[in-house]
């Protein structure tokens, strides 16, 4: 018979006495911010902790990574209460944010509703998360975090509701991306490595490297019947040209033609097959998509192995 430990559960007031000056500063750090991002399925980076909204201070102020929307992190290591749920939707005006994250304790049920509330009065543009962090350790070990997403946007109704401003064109890409999700979100191979962002209208959807001088993006051309893949370098020559001149490589590993692009600013690789008609042919999207997902992991590879 298995010899089998128990689970503990720790007081959070025991490893993070004070709120701002223990949990937010852990909170802040690149790693344990990835983590509350993994739970709430958004690519999160650092702005500032402490961030002045007229005479108050909202404890961390982020973005997501690739898309530059504004977040607002609230933190309450007890029961939420109304004070609370003030400052989130103050905080959440004064910064202009679009995405706003409630890390609370425990979460209580009219706070769950009324965060539910603003989700589904909201549109899609907005997303509201109530998180419950806790911590938990086996015999002796250390204590480790879980964050556990109590509240939500629902993904699927807002996109409804976007997909009623667009053009054909535009919720063809979105159902598209819809898709990309579903299969991405499946992968457990392709979800070690990258965190799929949320469906949008765009041509475009990126994955994060773990740096914000790179990024992969997966691409689809509605018109010309293509998908593709690129490398992107928004600032950084010196990271663009190394990765032209090993375009070589990409092409060989990829199976695909290169197409640098080398702009005031960008620079990169990019690369489409064509033939993959989407308008109409919703059937053949998972095998493209299950392609694009296999570009994207030999992309990080080889860019791993250069050391851009």
């Amino acid at each position: 018979m298995c010899n089998l430990d128990q689970l503990n559960r720790i007081d959070l007031r025991k490893v993070w006495p004070n709120e701002a000056r223990d949990f937010t500063k852990w909170l802040s750090v690149e790693s344990n911010l990835n983590m509350l991002g993994n739970a709430i399925g958004i690519e999160l980076e650092l702005v500032e902790t402490e961030s002045s909204v007229g005479s108050f201070n909202v404890d961390i102020y982020a973005q997501e990574s690739g898309t530059g929307r504004k977040v607002v992190i609230e933190n309450q290591l007890e029961d939420t209460n109304h004070d609370h749920l003030g400052k989130v939707i103050t905080y959440a005006a004064g910064k202009g944010a679009e995405v706003v994250i409630w890390v609370v304790a425990r979460a209580r049920d009219e706070h769950r509703q009324a965060i539910e509330w603003l989700n589904q009065h909201t549109d899609s543009s907005f997303g509201f998360f109530l998180v419950e962090i806790e911590l938990w350790s086996i015999g002796d070990s250390l204590p480790a975090p879980r964050f556990n997403v109590v509240e939500q946007p629902n993904e699927w109704t807002k996109t409804i509701k976007l997909s009623e401003c667009l053009s054909e064109t535009e919720r063809t890409k979105l159902s598209y991306w819809t898709k990309y999700r579903e299969v991405a979100q499946a992968s457990f191979e392709f979800l070690k490595v990258f965190n799929p962002q949320k469906p949008s209208k765009d041509h475009w959807t990126t994955l994060r490297c773990g740096t914000s001088s790179y990024h992969i993006a997966l691409l689809v051309d509605t018109q010309r019947g293509c998908i593709g893949i690129e490398f992107y370098v928004p600032d950084n020559k010196e990271i663009g040209r190394k990765a032209i001149e090993n375009a070589s490589l990409f092409e060989e590993r990829l199976g695909l033609v290169e197409k640098p692009f080398d702009a005031k600013k960008a620079s990169g690789l990019r690369f489409y097959k064509e033939g993959c008609r989407i308008k109409g042919n919703q059937d053949a999207w998972p095998g493209f998509i299950a392609q694009q997902l296999r570009w994207a992991l030999v992309m990080k590879k080889i860019v791993d192995e250069l050391e851009l």
